[in-house]
């Protein structure tokens, strides 16, 4: 191969151009142009297909700064369907005609699926990101363990789980963390300390509401910040066990710190935040307000007088505040685990396609003898019978139910994760440029104007 592209698709993550400049850099050494495209898929729909060079002279262009969080190549939440046949005609077209060889996609499950519809035209490969980890499988076989099951809704069958026959390890865990998802954690922990600081000093309650739709990865990781109580998607909320741990709680220390995944549910399965009629581009219900809901239920099953009653408070609802840390978990620069690791897996998809991989995923693997080990598996390892991913879930083994916390086994998992996560170098960083002289004195400079300069269309 002379030429491969990449694209980043899907929500941004604090690892993406460090993912991007792993591959660049790999390409480089084996004397292989790369064209970046611009906004991910929606590039390849625009018939001009906005593209710049990522290493002319096969060098990595000075904009691409694996520190930088976010993607300088933006990223959009656009993806291709499978089934629509023409589209992905004019794509591949378009492809060729940009003697692209080769396409390298950063993303997680729904960049996964685009990427699928292109790769029985050329080689792709798939560098993962998701700060909500949920891209891999907690064991080999786990995709075999959903089937379909008749309904009356759209589009006439359901999705359900069967239970597992699988003994866990986590030496057997498939793509065992994904970049990004470190950096989300570290700011979702260190939140949690700051706010536990308000909660303590003025006797309140405070939900912290933490991402993850479906999956608990960021709620589990953010119990580094030491909460109370953690909630997670996967295990449905019993109230009763909540009112009792929060009243334990507060009783003993005068201040209850809780933080709960986006995507929690009651026990009958339904999200406890409200659930908007519109989705987003890649077809997921928009969630909003789990945090709000949840203090709802706690006003409503506390009531005031158990506040007033002890002087602590003037009513439930102001001795209850909601949180959300929300897209700041996303951005900013990426920490040591994150980087260098994100590195690694862009430089291996550089060369499974010049392997002449024409599916695959780079993936990063743990076990207890090697540690962190890069690896690579073939994208339908993910899919279940009838071709769908399915976002990885915490597993059962991950969490304590009865005390609302990690659980050994899930504390095992993050262990081998932050041990060596923040480098001397990520503090060191923040204390030279966060309050230079220059922050107060000069407007922010964008790298998108530096970018867009290098911009570059089909004829």
């Amino acid at each position: 191969m002379k030429r491969i592209g990449i694209l980043t698709a899907g929500g941004d993550t604090p690892a993406l151009n460090a993912t991007i400049y792993g591959a660049v850099l790999r390409a480089c050494q084996r004397r292989v142009e790369v064209i970046g495209f611009i906004k991910g898929f929606s590039s390849l729909f625009n018939h001009r297909v906005p593209h710049l060079r990522l290493n002319p002279l096969f060098t990595p262009i000075p904009e691409l700064d694996p520190t930088r969080g976010g993607t300088i190549i933006g990223a959009s939440r656009d993806y291709v369907d499978a089934n629509d046949v023409q589209t992905i005609g004019e794509v591949v077209d378009r492809l060729k005609r940009l003697d692209i060889e080769g396409l390298i996609c950063i993303g997680g499950d729904g960049t996964l699926n685009g990427m699928q519809a292109l790769s029985n035209s050329l080689p792709t490969v798939l560098a993962p990101k998701t700060i909500d980890n949920d891209l891999g499988l907690n064991y080999r076989h786990e995709p075999d363990e959903w089937s379909r099951e008749p309904s009356s809704e759209p589009p006439g069958y359901r999705y359900i789980r069967t239970p597992s026959r699988e003994a866990f390890d986590l030496d057997h865990m498939i793509n065992y963390v994904t970049p990004g998802f470190a950096t989300s954690v570290f700011v979702s922990a260190w939140a949690v300390q700051r706010i536990r600081s308000t909660a303590e000093s003025h006797r309140r309650i405070a939900i912290i509401e933490v991402m993850g739709r479906h999956s608990g990865y960021l709620s589990l990781g953010a119990a580094y910040g030491q909460p109370d109580i953690t909630l997670i998607p996967e295990a449905p909320l019993n109230v009763d066990r909540l009112v009792e741990r929060v009243i334990s709680i507060y009783e003993l220390q005068k201040n209850v710190v809780i933080v709960c995944g986006e995507g929690i549910v009651d026990e009958r399965g339904n999200e406890l935040g409200s659930e908007m009629a519109s989705t987003d581009p890649a077809g997921n219900k928009v969630l909003s307000g789990a945090a709000d809901a949840l203090r709802q239920i706690l006003i409503e099953r506390l009531g005031d007088s158990y506040f007033t009653s002890k002087r602590r408070n003037e009513s439930a609802r102001a001795a209850i505040f909601t949180r959300k840390v929300g897209h700041t978990q996303r951005g900013g620069r990426p920490i040591f685990f994150d980087r260098f690791y994100a590195v690694q897996l862009g430089g291996h998809s550089t060369d499974l396609l010049l392997q002449g991989n024409v599916n695959g995923v780079a993936i990063l693997q743990w076990d207890h003898d090697r540690g962190f080990v890069i690896g690579s598996v073939n994208a339908n390892d993910f899919r279940d019978r009838y071709g769908l991913i399915h976002a990885r879930r915490v597993h059962p083994s991950f969490y304590d139910v009865e005390s609302l916390r990690p659980s050994r086994t899930g504390v095992d998992y993050l262990v081998p994760i932050f041990a060596n996560a923040l480098g001397a170098d990520d503090m060191e960083e923040v204390r030279q440029t966060l309050f230079h002289t220059s922050n107060l004195t000069q407007p922010y400079h964008s790298v998108n104007i530096d970018v867009n300069k290098r911009i570059c269309y089909l004829d």
